[in-house]
């Protein structure tokens, strides 16, 4: 069975997607990546596929017609990762807002510790994020603050997009089911994760805002968040979560 895959979703990430890519294969452990980019016009896919040439054996892509929302990509990659046979799948974005060599310790969380999701926090340990304006960084903070306070999750950064799933969460979790793709997105794979009583890591990271390219946050996300944990939370009411 392969190790360990990590699923980059991409949307105009031509100015750090290559670099992001090298960074990942110069790690100690053999990391595979996936790709799943998104239409991109600005040649993040070409670019991804004239390294494929070096990488052979270790870099994949998979190419979808338009912007069709962060979520979706990763549901996307997880199918792609399950169906391969990946032992450890791993969410990372491609803007070095997630500095890669954190990758490891996310991998022993999970493959050497014995947790089925490690997570990398910026919270558990403080507020480690750097070059964020503080308006940000209180919006992000008190959104995991509101989403612990709504689920009952035991988690201090539940909108991370830094993660680590053992292949049997992803099984469990019906992916089919995943009902948001912007940031709640994030959220409802951690509830579920919680809810199915899998064990859970927190490992503290430094996040590092991107110095290339365009953030794609916008206004419509942050609502979808918000709103959608409560409806996530009354669902959750009516759903049996046995595995």
């Amino acid at each position: 069975m392969k190790e360990s895959v990590v699923v980059i979703p991409t949307y105009n990430e031509i100015e750090n997607i290559v670099a992001i890519i090298r960074k990942v294969f110069s790690l100690p452990l053999p990391f595979h990546v996936l790709v799943v980019d998104d239409g991109s016009p600005d040649g993040t896919a070409e670019a991804v596929m004239h390294l494929q040439a070096e990488y052979p054996d270790r870099l994949f892509l998979e190419q979808r017609k338009g912007k069709l929302g962060l979520g979706t990509a990763y549901i996307h990659g997880f199918k792609y990762a399950l169906k391969a046979g990946y032992q450890y799948i791993f969410e990372m974005d491609a803007d070095f807002s997630h500095n890669p060599e954190d990758l490891v310790a996310l991998h022993d969380a999970c493959a050497v510790d014995g947790f089925d999701m490690a997570i990398g926090s910026r919270y558990s340990s403080g507020v480690n994020v750097v070059n964020w304006p503080m308006s940000r960084v209180l919006l992000s903070y008190f959104a995991s603050r509101y989403v612990r306070l709504v689920t009952g999750m035991p988690i201090h950064d539940a909108t991370a997009g830094f993660k680590c799933y053992s292949r049997k969460v992803l099984e469990t979790i019906n992916l089919d089911r995943i009902r948001f793709i912007g940031y709640a997105f994030q959220i409802e794979m951690k509830f579920l994760t919680y809810k199915f009583g899998f064990k859970i890591k927190e490992v503290p990271i430094i996040f590092t805002d991107r110095a290339r390219g365009q953030s794609k946050m916008s206004k419509g996300i942050i609502k979808e968040a918000f709103l959608g944990v409560i409806q996530m939370k009354l669902d959750s009411y009516f759903r049996h979560f046995t595995r």
